[in-house]
């Protein structure tokens, strides 16, 4: 299998199967002389591990993760600084259930990429998805928590908007309020969290899922990141947020709501600011104009499809052509978006350090 790695600078290849006995990264191009603990990169996995909450799936992983190279350590023996080299990483499996696929093994789930991948490879790993689980981006989310120690004053925070019908009301919009211990579904609108809690219950009860939005904002992106064509920064952001699992829709600031719109409402009118750089009015472009960074946030939504795996029967076909009811047991989110607020975060913070040094490389800027 090919393409199992991302970026051009900041290049993140990652490995291992949702059942396997592990699963890891390698960045390679990360500069010298960044500075991390292991505290930094675990705290980012905790967001997304799974059995934080009744609301996601209770396969108890504690994905801890272990660094095993590309870096030395300071005297404190916690601080370790980055040499240049191959930085690789793994998160050991420790709570596969591998016989509750079995029923599975020979049957196509619908929604899923059980037929297209075995029409692709000629095989698949039906063990909660194999290579395709989405248990592989646990390490993106480790890359991830690098990225963002790569572009001096980057700051990158996600949080789920709607939930199905159900939507948060943007005037309450709080993001101290996101990683709260009491909120389990990463909405900054406190007022949000009985509603999706009441919505997803029943659709729990009923045996279904349910999609989401998720919005993640960047803030620190320096002017100049990206370039015209074929390197667009809106791109590569794009492309790395539609590679995450369940993802079916992405779009940046504006997006859709542009075409709904006239030109004078859509344009971000500028006036003079400090230093000879402008100030806009506003940020439909969503930080990005011409595939270039204009130094105001970078604002991405994406959307995230409902879990294809469901205890509601589903009419398919299995390997020989027959055709059949699947229900898929086992442990899922029964809103895959939920644990998808931190790796869309990763995945953003990773396009950007990698534009962030090929415009240094480029321009000696940066």
């Amino acid at each position: 299998m090919s393409h199992n790695t991302f970026g051009h600078l900041f290049r993140v290849t990652t490995w291992g199967e949702s059942h396997g006995p592990a699963i890891g990264c390698v960045i390679d191009g990360c500069p010298p002389g960044i500075r991390f603990t292991v505290g930094d990169i675990q705290a980012e996995l905790d967001r997304r591990r799974p059995g934080r909450s009744r609301f996601v799936t209770q396969r108890r992983e504690p994905d801890a993760v272990k660094v095993l190279s590309g870096v030395l350590p300071e005297e404190d023996g916690e601080t370790l600084v980055t040499t240049g080299t191959p930085i690789s990483m793994v998160i050991e499996n420790v709570d596969q259930r591998s016989k509750d696929y079995r029923e599975i093994a020979e049957r196509y789930r619908p929604g899923h990429a059980d037929y297209t991948y075995e029409a692709k490879y000629g095989l698949r790993d039906y063990r909660g998805g194999g290579r395709s689980s989405a248990r592989e981006t646990a390490m993106r989310v480790a890359a991830g928590a690098l990225a963002r120690k790569v572009v001096p004053g980057l700051v990158v925070r996600g949080a789920l908007v709607s939930m199905g019908e159900k939507e948060i009301d943007r005037a309450n919009w709080d993001w101290d309020f996101v990683n709260d211990p009491e909120n389990p579904f990463f909405t900054p609108d406190p007022a949000s969290v009985p509603v999706f809690t009441d919505y997803l219950d029943s659709i729990r009860k009923a045996g279904s899922s349910v999609g989401a939005v998720i919005e993640v904002v960047a803030e620190g992106v320096p002017a100049g990141l990206g370039a015209p064509l074929y390197g667009k920064l809106d791109q590569d952001i794009c492309a790395n947020l539609m590679s995450i699992n369940a993802v079916k829709g992405v779009e940046i600031g504006n997006g859709f709501q542009a075409a709904r719109i006239r030109g004078e409402e859509n344009a971000d009118e500028m006036r003079a600011g400090p230093e000879g750089k402008p100030v806009f009015l506003s940020n439909n472009a969503g930080g990005i104009l011409g595939g270039i960074s204009t130094g105001q946030p970078v604002v991405a939504r994406f959307a995230v499809k409902p879990t294809s795996s469901i205890l509601t029967p589903r009419r398919s076909v299995d390997r020989s052509g027959a055709e059949v009811e699947v229900v898929t047991k086992g442990r899922h989110d029964p809103c895959v978006g939920i644990r998808a607020v931190p790796i869309g975060e990763a995945m953003v913070a990773c396009a950007i350090a990698d534009h962030y040094l090929r415009h240094r490389g480029q321009t000696g800027r940066g």
